[in-house]
């Protein structure tokens, strides 16, 4: 959990208020004045950074305490989280082309394919012709593939509900407040530009 920066002193700017004065009465104050926002933006990123490193590896752990999680209630699932996450992201779009899945999972196109040739045997998802491009292979899910897609996020669902039963209730409001700001942190990272494919 992210604590909330605290109050950053401004460092003094008067150091030299007993010195003689060089500049019009009131030049030295608004100089000051003007130097305290900055002086106080350098010190808010210092203490941000540790906090940004911290919301990283909370992110991770929680990563991790899931799957372990999901395996521990689920252990005769055998696809692989990158295997589910493609099915994931087919539901979401169905009639992907491979190039467009490659994309939105910021993935290489050959490793799509990889993923889509292992899932093809236990008949997970389909190759059909893309409705604009009769020469062009579109994905989709068969029923198969979309009850694993509902398993996975029931799973996943029933997991965060025990979890979450286990925290404080103020806790419990916190992680409420947290999830807007989690959802546009999740936007503002697949619009990041330049992602490695």
């Amino acid at each position: 959990m992210i604590e909330e920066l605290g109050p950053v002193s401004p460092q003094s700017a008067s150091a030299h208020a007993d010195e003689p004065r060089t500049t019009e009465p009131g030049a030295g104050e608004l100089d000051a004045g003007a130097a305290q926002p900055a002086q106080q933006q350098t010190a808010e990123n210092h203490t941000a950074e540790p906090q940004i490193a911290g919301l990283s590896e909370s992110i991770a752990r929680l990563r991790r305490a899931m799957r372990r999680a999901a395996r521990t209630a689920e252990p005769a699932k055998t696809l692989t989280v990158a295997q589910l996450e493609l099915l994931s992201c087919l539901a979401e779009h169905p009639g992907s082309r491979p190039g467009e899945l490659a994309k939105m999972l910021r993935l290489a196109p050959n490793t799509v394919t990889t993923l889509i040739n292992a899932l093809t045997p236990h008949d997970l998802v389909s190759r059909t012709t893309a409705d604009n491009d009769r020469r062009a292979v579109a994905m989709r899910l068969t029923d198969a593939g979309e009850r694993a897609v509902r398993d996975w996020q029931e799973t996943n669902a029933a997991i965060l509900s025990s979890a979450v039963g286990e925290l404080s209730p103020a806790q419990q409001r916190v992680l409420g407040r947290a999830v807007p700001a989690l959802e546009a942190l999740a936007r503002a990272i697949d619009d990041l530009p330049g992602a490695p494919v």
